[in-house]
């Protein structure tokens, strides 16, 4: 893919009220959010569950992309269509999560780093012909009293900027996402200064990794106080602490944020997207690329029951078309 390619996949997917759907779950993770509703986590019942999602109808009036996982990137419809190719039939993009998850850092207990970068460069060519257009990549890391360590820092954001580098050397858009993690009892203020500080180290190793910053994009957490903070922040306040952070730390050359929902529920990570983009414009287009947010609805209409389906696909439906409806007043600024 080239230079002018990257530039129409980025258009692509921060087309005008559209997001991207995370469809992109580890065996673990998908297993556990199965196990909550007794479905057994096999190859069949994930394949199927991904084909609901899918071939949701009218999902492309509100999902650009589609981020998929290694399994899923493989995976075809019950007509035999590769799921790559379905979603190209329906005007959307498909991504794919290459990263291999997340292990302790030796030496900095309560920090981890991501796995992957081993054969990384042969596997983005086989995904480029499997027909992803985009990858992606995750960091995470948690709030303490001691934490995080700069050392932590360092080395995370060095794995995206390499991650980022190797996607674009294979034609591929990269989606860097740094997390900084809503556990903890850690204020709104402490969750900016540490979201800020994570953001400039990531942007200084893609700088000396020569990453192309208009041919990616930058998904990452809200600035959020800790789940086990007392103090409650209004969705203006998050707002506010948000944009500073990113206005602070994101350069004007990136197109654009995608937040992730972090484990949000579906009404309070759109509730929280709607408020950032009522305020005044940022330099950068934002979107959403939401997971359990858009997904925990129709699964648990779903429930591994064939018969559920189309009841399914219109909770996504309805919860994609109301995250596009709250990018509309960054869009009315734009004008």
């Amino acid at each position: 893919m080239t230079a002018t390619a990257m530039d129409s996949t980025v258009a692509a997917l921060l087309a005008p009220g559209k997001g991207l759907l995370a469809a992109d779950e580890s065996l673990p993770t998908i297993g556990k959010r199965f196990k909550e509703f007794s479905i057994p986590s096999n190859e069949e019942n994930r394949r199927a569950y991904r084909e609901l999602l899918l071939t949701t109808p009218g999902l492309s009036a509100f999902i650009s992309g589609v981020i998929l996982f290694d399994e899923t990137i493989r995976q075809r419809t019950k007509e035999r269509v590769p799921f790559p190719e379905k979603l190209r039939s329906q005007g959307i993009l498909a991504g794919i999560k290459v990263d291999r998850g997340t292990v302790a850092l030796a030496n900095h207990p309560g920090e981890k780093i991501t796995e992957g970068l081993d054969g990384l460069r042969e596997r983005l060519l086989e995904y480029h012909e499997l027909g992803a257009r985009f990858t992606k990549w995750r960091a995470v890391g948690a709030i303490g009293r001691d934490l995080p360590t700069r050392d932590g820092l360092a080395a995370n954001a060095r794995q995206l900027a390499l991650f980022a580098a190797l996607s674009q050397e294979a034609g591929l858009v990269p989606i860097v996402e740094p997390e900084t993690l809503m556990d903890g009892d850690h204020s709104l203020a402490r969750c900016e200064e540490i979201t800020r500080v994570t953001l400039e180290g990531v942007f200084a190793a893609l700088a000396e990794q020569h990453v192309v910053l208009e041919q990616m994009l930058l998904k990452t957490n809200l600035v959020l106080p800790g789940t086990g903070c007392q103090e409650i922040a209004s969705p203006e306040e998050v707002a506010t602490a948000t944009l500073r952070c990113f206005r602070r730390a994101v350069p004007v050359a990136v197109p654009g944020i995608v937040f992730l929902s972090g484990g949000l529920e579906a009404g309070a990570a759109t509730l929280l997207l709607r408020t950032i983009c009522a305020r005044a414009a940022p330099p950068w287009k934002l979107s959403f690329s939401f997971g359990r947010a858009l997904q925990s609805p129709a699964l648990k209409i779903w429930q591994g029951r064939a018969r559920n389906t189309a009841a399914a696909q219109q909770a996504l439906h309805d919860h994609a078309q109301a995250n596009s409806l709250a990018l509309l007043p960054a869009q009315m600024i734009n004008r």
